[in-house]
């Protein structure tokens, strides 16, 4: 029997931000994706945001996978009104009018009839309601409306049939600071790591491509609000596009190119910001590692650059402290032998060692 998905136990809270990294891939591997599949599943990939409610924060789609820093809210107490469910519904069903109409109807008509009392009033509107809401806010459903509709017109275009996706998505529970703005930034440095571009800037089919040569209204001011977002998230600022100016895109594009030019070091800092630190010479590398701790300090420019199997299999990433939460939240999944949770990363992820942590201890492939 398959294990049910870890999902972060806080996800119907307004306490804090729930981030996950989503990763698919292709069947076979194959190299499906072209540029006109890109802006297909892009184009899909955003009517789903207006649908779900839930953000892509940042994003990449490369020619085989895919990946997702996706922000699930929870739904508000109060719901949704009638008029917010139908411009959800217009996101999706916008080439059938009359089903967004009829669902229109449904609703005047249930708060017309006079003779229905206030509690059966509100119980007719809530079934039609969740008719559609429990598709939006969650992550699974996101996920399986984006996958499905893509896969559909593929076939369709590709004249073919049968399964596109390799396997179940991959989900990583991600905490907002350090951990969001870096695997924001290992996200956005996909192409790069291919070899495709030398200036994430360059690479159309991301989140920070978007972000930079988009316009100043639609999905150009939505990548960049998803990185506000990113990178502010920790200190409550909700995503404003309007922020990008104000400091954002100089902080995220000197993370995004730290260790590229010059002799220093580019970095994040305990307080999210991106700094510039040398760790002195000549002293051991316990002290080294305690400095770290202490200044909460990650080599970007290296770690960036790698592929880091924490990011994509680590189940949870983020300071220790949360991740041990989490440990302790989900103690049910792990056998009586394991007494904590976090776990220090290794291979070419130990520059975030003592900043970051993983839920999983990866032995193989780390490198």
């Amino acid at each position: 029997m398959r294990k049910a998905r870890w999902l972060a136990e806080w996800r119907k809270s307004a306490g804090k931000p729930v981030f996950y990294h989503v990763i698919s891939r292709v069947v076979e591997r194959r190299f499906a994706f072209g540029p006109e599949e890109k802006e297909k599943f892009r184009a899909l990939m955003r009517l789903q945001e207006k649908f779900t409610g839930c953000r892509v924060v940042s994003y990449c789609l490369m020619c085989n996978h895919f990946h997702l820093l996706l922000e699930v809210p929870p739904m508000a107490d109060s719901g949704l009104s009638d008029q917010e469910l139908l411009k959800r519904l217009s996101a999706i069903y916008s080439d059938s009018e009359a089903f967004v109409a009829g669902v229109a109807k449904e609703l005047a008509d249930a708060r017309s009839a006079v003779y229905v009392e206030e509690s059966g009033l509100e119980e007719s509107l809530a079934a039609i309601h969740m008719r559609f809401t429990y598709r939006m806010q969650d992550l699974g459903e996101f996920m399986k409306g984006l996958l499905q509709r893509f896969t559909q017109w593929f076939n369709r275009a590709h004249s073919r049939t049968g399964r596109l996706w390799e396997d179940r998505f991959k989900s990583v529970i991600v905490e907002d600071g350090v951990a969001a703005k870096t695997i924001s930034a290992y996200i956005d440095l996909n192409p790069v790591r291919a070899g495709m571009v030398k200036d994430p800037a360059d690479y159309r089919w991301s989140s920070y491509g978007e972000a930079i040569g988009g316009g100043s209204k639609g999905n150009g001011k939505t990548a960049r609000a998803g990185l506000v977002r990113a990178l502010r998230a920790h200190q409550g600022i909700a995503a404003d596009a309007n922020l990008w100016a104000s400091g954002v895109s100089k902080e995220y594009r000197k993370q995004l190119m730290a260790g590229t030019v010059g002799k220093s070091v580019e970095s994040v800092g305990r307080d999210g910001k991106t700094i510039t630190k040398t760790l002195r010479k000549g002293i051991s590398k316990e002290e080294a590692e305690r400095q770290r701790e202490k200044d909460r300090v990650i080599p970007l420019g290296k770690l960036l650059r790698c592929r880091v199997r924490y990011f994509t299999d680590g189940a949870v990433i983020g300071s220790r402290n949360f991740v041990d939460e989490a440990f302790a939240s989900a103690r049910e999944r792990f056998g009586p032998k394991r007494k904590t949770g976090a776990r220090r990363l290794k291979g070419d992820a130990a520059p975030a060692s003592g900043v970051l942590w993983s839920l999983r201890e990866l032995r193989k492939g780390i490198a």
